[in-house]
């Protein structure tokens, strides 16, 4: 089951939004209810679902409805009509009360500018959170400083934000989410006021603590390129409506409409493909049971002149080719094919072709792909790879297999 779910949300700003609204369930698009009304469709029967420990980006261009969607989840915007929910609750039905605890128990947020307290510390911003839900001074800096520690931000604790580039205050305002440990971080358009420089090492941060902590995180964007290199799904929005909903490599082979496909147009596909989508069979000898014969056998009926060798569980050895087993046979040695593995590079599944194309500079050896714990999963040929970042192929993209969108 979906942890965040957004059903039939609407948003119409103006004084006479439940009128408005009856004219856009009708089929008025933006520009013509505004035109007619002077009324604002923010957001247009948006239904998402969210999945626990996703990293799920909005994103669209000014206007688009994406940061209007980010604070209806948590009704810093109420819904002229829908239902939010996170988890088993109802946040569109909670009393005023209740969403206060609800907001401070459940949401993290992280925005653009920043949003420090000027006269604070770097450590008292951290821990204000913490300082909002009565959590003693001493327990709440002692946590501070070990979100700060992990932010990189170790020894800054009695600075204060003025005294600090944009890149470390968004580290602070990164620090000051995570220090409550709330389940859901709500981030919009969090690294957009940053050099692009800085900005990728933000991305880099946030990727990594997501690895580590497995947060569900709302990311807003305009930037597409941070959208793919980050999401592992997007939802692309256009005049308040939810246009498509995918991972980058669906979005990116799979463009819904002509809104979509010629906002990726001019997209590396070396950024977005994953190594996965180009792996095949690899032509595999297990050590310990099968010797020199069988891998050579084994490489002439599939027309290869290596093979790849793995151990009792799968994990992967290294590769023997066909030349020197041929020629260790005719000097008659033994069967054992531990004299003969060569060490090979190593790529993971989810590594984008821009990241792998590096280790196929070091052999013209099909490259073996294997999972986290060394268990080969398949190979990656040097011309796939190159046909794929050519355009020549398109590697395989399956469906991400949840059923959201509008």
């Amino acid at each position: 089951m979906s942890y965040i779910r957004i059903e039939g949300v609407y948003k119409i700003f103006g004084p006479r939004a439940k009128q408005v609204l009856e004219e856009v369930r009708r089929g008025a698009g933006k520009e013509e209810v505004f035109q007619k009304t002077r009324h604002v469709v923010g957001l247009k029967d948006v239904n998402l679902e969210i999945q626990r420990g996703e990293l799920f980006v909005i994103m669209g261009l000014s206007g688009s409805g994406k940061s209007t969607l980010l604070r209806v989840v948590n009704r810093l915007i109420e819904p002229t009509a829908g239902r939010v929910y996170v988890g088993e609750t109802e946040v569109t039905a909670l009393k005023r009360r209740d969403l206060l605890r609800f907001r401070q128990e459940t949401f993290g947020m992280v925005f653009q500018h920043f949003a420090l307290l000027p006269h604070r510390t770097v450590l008292q911003n951290v821990a204000f959170p913490l300082e909002l839900k009565g959590v003693t001074r001493k327990e709440r800096e002692e946590r501070a400083r070990v979100w700060l520690e992990r932010v990189g931000l170790a020894g800054y604790e009695q600075n204060y934000p003025v005294q600090l580039s944009g890149g470390q205050k968004q580290r602070v305002g990164l620090a000051r989410a995570l220090c409550a440990d709330p389940p859901v971080l709500l981030m919009d358009e969090a690294f957009s006021a940053l050099d692009p420089l800085i900005r990728r090492e933000m991305q880099d941060e946030l990727l990594r603590l997501q690895g580590e902590l497995k947060k569900t995180i709302l990311f807003v964007t305009h930037d597409l390129d941070e959208a793919l290199r980050i999401g592992d799904r997007i939802a692309i929005m256009k005049d308040g409506e939810v246009v498509q909903v995918g991972t980058p490599e669906e979005i990116l082979a799979r463009p819904a409409n002509a809104y979509v496909a010629a906002f990726v147009e001019g997209v590396n596909p070396a950024m977005v493909y994953r190594v996965e989508g180009l792996m095949r069979e690899a032509v595999t000898v297990t050590l310990g049971r099968e010797g020199l014969r069988a891998a050579l056998r084994k490489m002439g009926q599939a027309g290869v002149a290596s093979a790849y060798v793995v151990d009792r569980n799968r994990r992967f050895l290294g590769v023997v080719r066909a030349e020197v087993l041929a020629e260790a046979l005719k000097k008659g040695d033994g069967q054992d094919l531990t004299p003969y593995l060569e060490p090979l590079p190593t790529l993971r599944p989810d590594q984008t072709l821009e990241e792998a194309l590096p280790f196929f500079s070091e052999t013209p050896l099909p490259l073996p792909v294997v999972d986290g714990e060394g268990r080969l999963l398949g190979i990656v040929t040097r011309g796939r790879l190159l046909a794929a970042l050519a355009g020549r192929y398109t590697p395989e993209v399956p469906q991400s297999g949840v059923d959201s969108g509008s």
